[in-house]
């Protein structure tokens, strides 16, 4: 069944990657619901404002997901590398990046030869 939920997320993924902005409308309205059930249940638990404030900002702060929760790790790093967001890339710089890690990965490649080489010439002496 996992496999199942798996293969169908990809293939959502997938379509919806080429619509961004009908993937961030779902995903943004599935974010809201999400959250509604949630504030909808710590309700009817009686959970005040500030108790579900305090216990929200404390377990943000000590799984360290308060950033990650409100900015993301991907902005920060595209910030200081003074980089485009991926939806404002067009496809042909999308592809010219995938082209060029093709390229790294190969030239690695050769040289994890090359060295593997070396390592059994000196093993050889």
């Amino acid at each position: 069944m996992l496999k199942f939920f798996d293969k169908l997320e990809d293939k959502v993924r997938g379509f919806l990657s080429h619509k961004p902005l009908l993937y961030a409308l779902i995903g943004g309205a599935s974010h809201v619901l999400f959250w509604r059930g949630v504030w909808h249940l710590a309700d009817d638990y009686g959970m005040g404002s500030l108790t579900s404030l305090l216990i929200g900002a404390g377990a943000l702060m000590v799984t360290g997901l308060i950033v990650a929760s409100f900015i993301g790790d991907q902005i920060i790093i595209s910030g200081i590398r003074h980089e485009k967001k991926v939806t404002e890339k067009t496809e042909a710089e999308v592809a010219q990046e995938a082209g060029t890690i093709s390229t790294v990965h190969k030239e690695l490649h050769k040289i994890t030869e090359r060295l593997e080489a070396i390592e059994k010439k000196l093993t050889k002496e």
